[in-house]
């Protein structure tokens, strides 16, 4: 499984969207129906999943799939 399918079952987790069907320009809030709660809980089901650690401000500005993607690979090659 590719890390962007892993990804994207973690988001569907959360929603009422199947992970084949998410694109990268589908906002969190507004087109998926997080709540401020389901998206702190799936930010840390990424941490643990990716073995990663996100900082506060940065999660606060992710609103699209395609942006927390590009999130994770940055901070996956930071580590």
């Amino acid at each position: 499984m590719t890390q962007e399918m892993q990804f994207k079952k973690i988001v569907a987790q959360y929603c009422e969207v199947k992970p084949e069907e998410l694109t990268n320009d589908l906002r969190f809030r507004e087109d998926l129906g997080y709540s401020s709660l389901s998206f702190m809980t799936f930010l840390g089901e990424l941490e643990d999943t990716f073995d990663i650690e996100l900082e506060e401000e940065d999660a606060l500005q992710v609103l699209t799939i395609g942006e927390a993607l590009e999130l994770l690979e940055r901070l996956q090659q930071e580590a």
